[in-house]
């Protein structure tokens, strides 16, 4: 599913509404096998539509489908995928894909890293209420590895569209923490 300027993050959540008849199809296919279809971003400057190269793979969890066949769903993202070759003779956007694995960062680097995300969370949070504060901490300690601490905080606290589709495409968990606390340092400063 092509979307603007809509990214999705490995253990994210995306809801949906799907009411063109393309994604209809698309969504009834997806029920009908393993209940997974990838959503990827499109830009459009005005004068082109560009394809993100590298997208999520998401889990359908729930779906409802409306009287006048409409959908409500809600998508879960599991992976990373580059897409590789897009197939015309569909009615719906399908590309082949593969999967984008994350890199590693374990031992005192992923511990280190963990610590300097969290730290940077909570001080660009720290003017927010507490309840919202204990919210974002409760997300936080869900995380057991930089990866995927650095995609639930991209999840739910970046806004920004190319810097969303730029922390889907960073491999390296270190560098997208980096790019997270940049984005908050440059949030502290007003700009």
């Amino acid at each position: 599913m092509l979307l603007p300027d809509c990214t999705l993050f490995p253990q994210g959540g995306l809801p949906l509404f799907i009411f063109e008849e393309r994604y209809r199809l698309m969504l009834a296919e997806a029920l009908a096998g393993d209940c997974v279809f990838a959503v990827g971003r499109v830009r459009d400057d005005g004068k082109n539509e560009t394809i993100s190269p590298v997208g999520t793979a998401g889990l359908i969890r729930a779906s409802r489908e409306r009287d006048d066949g409409t959908s409500e769903l809600l998508l879960h993202g599991v992976i990373r995928v580059r897409f590789t070759e897009w197939l015309e003779d569909s009615p719906f956007p399908c590309a082949l894909i593969e999967p984008v694995l994350s890199e590693t960062l374990e031992g005192r680097k992923g511990e280190a890293a963990m610590k300097t995300l969290r730290d940077t969370v909570e001080d660009g949070i720290s003017h927010l209420p507490e309840e919202v504060r204990a919210g974002v901490s409760a997300l936080l300690d869900q995380a057991d590895n930089p990866g995927l601490m650095a995609d639930l905080v991209a999840q739910q606290m970046v806004h920004e569209p190319d810097l969303r589709q730029k922390l889907l495409e960073t491999a390296s968990p270190g560098e997208r923490i980096s790019l997270i606390c940049g984005f908050f340092h440059k949030l502290k400063e007003g700009g």
